[in-house]
Parts: structure tokens; sequence; C-alpha cells
């Protein structure tokens, strides 16, 4: 089968990716890499749909170059549910064209199991659909270019660069950690000269943490507001007084006053 594709991309671009199997893998649309490399870079699961029918093969791909505008592509792939096997072989030659490069494929195969009973012309259109679809990475594929060697010269670039930044940076960084802090104003005895003021004794740590915690607050409310949170005073419980209880007794007496006549009154009329 043959097969032709254009691409804006000039011919030398194309060649850089061809040349780097692992970005040869990228361009492969739908494959699904192993992470094992030894089987090679270009190795993993692929997905094939041929008219209705869908078959994923597990195999590897080796990338040959006869020349620098002929590229020869060698694979196979067994049926990852199925023992049915495809061998095929894609040549592929750059010719550099108006505003971009053609693109000729020359492509052939042999397969068994589910492939070998599939319809030649629904064979061959899935093949060309594959190929469109690789020429369409391929061309994307140049045109971000490789990001290992970018990374590496970004690398390289800044291991060359001038070295006075970080040692800035480091002396910076140094003065600033060995600047002393000075003591906080509000409380004298933190300043390390003083021992005591006014020939009074310095006061214990307690009595400086309670005048830091009293900072912002007026001398009414630290004088007359009570204590809050978990040392708040429990309020004391209600207490009942006897006159609260004499206005529940007194009906009380009376309603039973008058059960007790009721019930003699009616005693009296069975007699």
């Amino acid at each position: 089968m043959e097969h032709q594709v254009f691409v804006p991309v000039p011919a030398d671009d194309l060649r850089a990716v061809l040349r780097d199997p692992a970005r040869v893998a990228r361009c492969v649309p739908g494959l699904q890499q192993d992470a094992d490399t030894d089987a090679g870079p270009v190795s993993g699961r692929l997905k094939v749909r041929v008219g209705g029918s869908t078959v994923t093969y597990r195999g590897a791909l080796a990338v040959i170059e006869r020349d620098p505008g002929h590229f020869t592509f060698e694979g196979e792939g067994t049926e990852v549910r199925g023992s049915g096997t495809v061998k095929f072989s894609v040549d592929l030659r750059l010719s550099p064209a108006e505003d971009g490069t053609r693109l000729d494929f020359t492509a052939g195969a042999t397969a068994d199991g589910r492939a070998a009973a599939f319809a030649p012309e629904a064979a061959a259109a899935a093949v060309q659909r594959l190929l469109d679809r690789a020429a369409d990475q391929l061309s994307a594929g140049s045109a971000l270019g490789d990001p290992v060697a970018e990374a590496e010269e970004a690398e390289e670039a800044t291991a060359a660069g001038p070295g006075f930044v970080e040692d800035d940076v480091s002396e910076v960084s140094a003065s600033l950690f060995d600047t002393e802090v000075p003591p906080p104003s509000l409380d004298p005895f933190l300043a390390g000269g003083f021992e005591e003021l006014d020939g009074a004794p310095r006061p214990p740590a307690e009595a400086a943490h309670a005048r830091r915690t009293m900072i912002g607050r007026s001398a009414e409310e630290v004088d007359h507001a009570p204590p809050r949170g978990r040392y708040a005073p429990v309020p004391a419980p209600a207490t009942t007084t006897a006159g609260d209880s004499l206005r529940w007794i007194a009906p009380a007496a009376a309603l039973a006053l008058a059960s007790a006549v009721v019930i003699g009154r009616a005693l009296r009329r069975r007699r």
C-alpha cells in the first residue's frame, strides 16, 4: 500500500524527530508505552480500529535510517486477547516541497488471527487513517522541539552562568540570620543591662508574662474583669424560698379537701 501526506514542516526538523526513538514513540497515535525499557523505546500496546472491530496488539517498533531522506519502520505485535500476530514494514521518504515536506509511505504487512479476517478495503482505510494521524503527530512533535535537549541546555547554561548570584544570596541570608533581634521596649528588664529598676528587684517570669498579656487593656478592665475560659467562676445553683413552696401547698390542700367532701357524699347516698 502507498500513501502520501503533506506537512508544513521543513524536512530537517522531521529528520531530527525521526532520529530520536523517544520522540518517535510520542508520534505513534494510541501507543501506550511499556515501563520496561529493555524492550526498546518504541514498545507497548497499540489499539487498532478496523471497521466496527477493535484489536489491541502488544509489540515493538524499530526505526532504521537508510539515508538522510529515507527511513524504514519495522515491527511486530501479538494480540493481547488472542494468538494472532502481525508483522509490518513501512518505508518513509521525505521530499522537500514548497512550504513544507511531502511524506511518501510504502507499507506492507503479513498477519494472521483476527487481522486476517478483515476486509482489504477496511484494513487499508484503517492504515491510512493511522498514517495520517502519525504524520500530524510528527509535525506537532517537530514544532515542540526536543524537551530533553532543551532541559540539558538549560542546565548547562545555569551551570556556566555567573556564580556571584548564589554567593550574593548566601551573604544576604547569613547577614539576615546573624542580625541580633532587639528586646521588646515594653519590658525594660529584658534589655540585659538592667538588673534592677529604681532599686526594685527584678520581677519573676510570671509577673512579666502577666504584664505582657495585659498590654492594650484599660486599668478598669484589668482590675474588674472576671476571669474567662476554664478559670471562669461556676454560677451557684438557684435557691427556692419558703414563700414559693407555700404558693403550691394551699391549692393542693384545697383540692384534696374538695375531693374528700365529694367522696363522702357519694358514700352516704349509697346507704
